[in-house]
């Protein structure tokens, strides 16, 4: 019963501060990006220029009240200059053809085709969070509060992140922040897509590989994969060391949205075996920073236990552990997530991060460059204690009750992949 009269307490007080600052909030719109002293992209030739100087977005520029209300957040990043370059689809890569639309409830992306098979993504910098606003904050004149939510993520993360990555053997997509202009080659996609800031990078899907691993047959997402199990024409294992590394690594940037959507899988088959090496994507949430009185209260473990910030400590481990770990890690034994997170340990030395970041230039990384470095350490000479509390929050949670993506039929909880060389 206390338990419940705080909970009831503190979504009340939310209440109370979400209606008060409504009054004070104006809604702004979504936008793609904004190129520093150009009033019409129309007017600019795009074929003279290699690189454009532009700011992810001045959406979330905010005063002293909107800080200590909504906090300050990466807001300093998203409106900071930075110089990209400016790419054309039928000179990228050698040529690139336009697929189809992908991307989640924030991200717009467009896939695209290179002429030897391999499947890229221009996934937005910037986000759209209106399919996420609810029609009760829109009829309370709220809406601005959940938009303003976006400033917590860092437009930049992913590209750091990647580079952290390869530190410790972790697969990634290869992020690179691009301008994409207005051009013929976008076809259809032209008016949605064009004069637009854009992460390029490899698709975790498709028929041609792009890893370093041989003998990759395809590469596939977490549903497919299930499919293919479902399918038992092969047994199918996964490389629990390369899973377990990864989600330790999720917990040293921070990254708390790790649901089974953003896991792609290279599929390394023989005549009677497929090994699913593990693939992840769409870091919009490492080093996820909140602050101020209203995410505090929302990220309050009682709240939303999932919604962790980027701090020097974890706070609240059972909160991290998503379904997807129960399904895929529930029978790893604890050895493998203490031998992971030694070599973490061992390979993400200081000059290693130190060295990762110096792919965000100065202006980006004077903002937050230094605090975030110190967060990173602080996880990595505590992964020891995190793989041990991590393991034994799955432990605790145990076996799914319910799917790990929203279909009865991919379920599965009683039978889960074989991890490669289980005990």
């Amino acid at each position: 019963m206390k338990k419940f009269l705080i909970g009831l307490l503190i979504i009340i007080t939310l209440f109370i501060i979400l209606l008060y600052w409504s009054l004070n909030s104006t809604p702004k719109d979504y936008k793609k990006g904004d190129i520093i002293g150009v009033e019409s992209l129309d007017k600019i030739d795009f074929q003279k220029t290699d690189s454009v100087l532009i700011a992810a977005s001045t959406l979330y520029k905010g005063d002293m009240l909107k800080e200590i209300m909504q906090g300050e957040h990466y807001r300093a990043a998203w409106e900071t200059p930075v110089k990209v370059p400016v790419v054309f689809l039928d000179s990228l890569k050698g040529g690139l053809t336009p697929v189809k639309e992908g991307g989640g409830m924030q991200t717009h992306s467009l896939k695209v085709l290179d002429k030897d098979g391999i499947l890229y993504t221009f996934r937005s910098i910037n986000k759209d969070p209106e399919p996420l606003v609810p029609d009760v904050a829109k009829t309370l004149g709220m809406e601005n509060i959940i938009i303003d939510g976006i400033s917590a993520q860092h437009p930049y993360a992913a590209i750091v992140v990647a580079r952290l990555a390869n530190e410790i053997d972790i697969l990634h997509t290869h992020p690179q922040a691009v301008f994409v202009p207005k051009q013929k080659a976008l076809g259809k996609y032209d008016d949605e897509y064009g004069n637009a800031l854009y992460l390029f990078e490899y698709e975790t899907e498709g028929d041609k590989n792009w890893t370093q691993f041989s003998n990759v047959k395809e590469l596939v997402d977490t549903k497919d994969l299930q499919e293919i199990k479902a399918e038992g024409k092969k047994q199918i294992t996964f490389d629990q060391n390369m899973l377990v590394r990864s989600r330790l690594f999720d917990m040293i940037i921070g990254d708390w949205d790790r649901h089974a959507e953003q896991w792609g899988w290279a599929l390394q088959e023989n005549d009677t075996l497929i090994n699913a090496i593990p693939i992840p994507s769409d870091r919009d949430n490492a080093f996820f920073h909140l602050d101020g009185i209203i995410p505090s209260i929302i990220s309050n473990e009682k709240v939303k236990p999932e919604l962790r910030s980027f701090e020097e400590t974890i706070d609240h481990m059972p909160g991290l552990v998503k379904r997807f770990d129960r399904y895929f890690l529930l029978h790893v034994p604890m050895d493998v997530f203490m031998k992971e997170a030694k070599n973490i340990q061992e390979n993400l030395t200081d000059d290693a991060i130190a060295k990762a970041f110096n792919v965000w230039p100065k202006e980006l990384y004077n903002l937050d460059g230094e605090s975030i470095i110190a967060k990173i350490k602080s996880r990595r000479d505590n992964i020891l204690r995190y793989a041990e509390d991590f393991k034994n929050s799955i432990d605790k949670q145990g076996e799914l009750s319910e799917p790990i993506m929203g279909s009865e039929e991919l379920e599965l909880p009683e039978n889960v992949f074989r991890c490669f060389d289980c005990n």
